[in-house]
């Protein structure tokens, strides 16, 4: 059976190679390898994510599925502290690793590992779809709560993929949810936490 980028450990050998991009008008190499996801470059929908957002100021932010690291490595250049998780721990390594090579700080770990208390105020995400939609509504039910109140969460989803049934489903959970854009079949849908009056 082939190998998934969510399973915990890889068995696959540890081929690392460099891949360079461009984000956010600057040319970033990082290292990536085999049994992680998209290891032969950046994947079309973060690079959508990406090419569609603007860096945060400040503030503390989540990487949720950080793979080896684009998206935590390029925020960590604006933001206060960033946070990635994943379950694969050769991402998580290749994560460390980038954002050491780029002078930037990433804290990468497992989900279990964050501090229960730690709340963020943005969390972004180019979420696994492919865990099933059961695992996929309970993993954002566990960490949109962490949301600081106000915060919001920027998902790239493929329409596809069922971007537009997960837009509804959020709205129904009691989170907000609107498309910001849509680019090359993919949504990118903004998830607000209400502020309590």
């Amino acid at each position: 059976m082939a190998e998934h980028y969510f399973e915990g450990t890889p068995t696959s050998d540890d081929r690392r190679r460099d891949v360079t991009t461009h984000i956010w008008d600057q040319d970033v190499t990082f290292t990536t390898s085999s049994g992680v996801f998209s290891q032969d470059g950046l994947d079309k929908a973060t690079a959508v994510l990406l090419r569609n957002s603007a860096p945060p100021v400040g503030g503390t932010v989540l990487d949720l599925g950080c793979g080896w690291g684009p998206i935590a490595c390029s925020l960590a250049r604006s933001a206060d502290a960033v946070w990635a998780v994943d379950t694969n721990e050769r991402a998580l390594e290749l994560t460390r690793l980038n954002a050491e090579r780029l002078g930037v700080t990433v804290h990468a770990c497992l989900p279990d590992d964050v501090p229960a208390d730690l709340v963020f105020d943005e969390i972004w995400s180019n979420p696994p779809i492919r865990i099933g939609k059961q695992a996929l509504h309970d993993l954002l039910l566990r960490w949109l709560p962490r949301l600081a109140p106000g915060g919001s969460a920027r998902l790239v989803v493929g329409k596809n993929l069922g971007a537009d049934s997960l837009q509804r489903w959020l709205g129904e959970q009691g989170w907000p949810t609107e498309r910001l854009d849509s680019e090359k079949g993919f949504r990118i849908l903004l998830v607000r936490r209400p502020i309590a009056p």
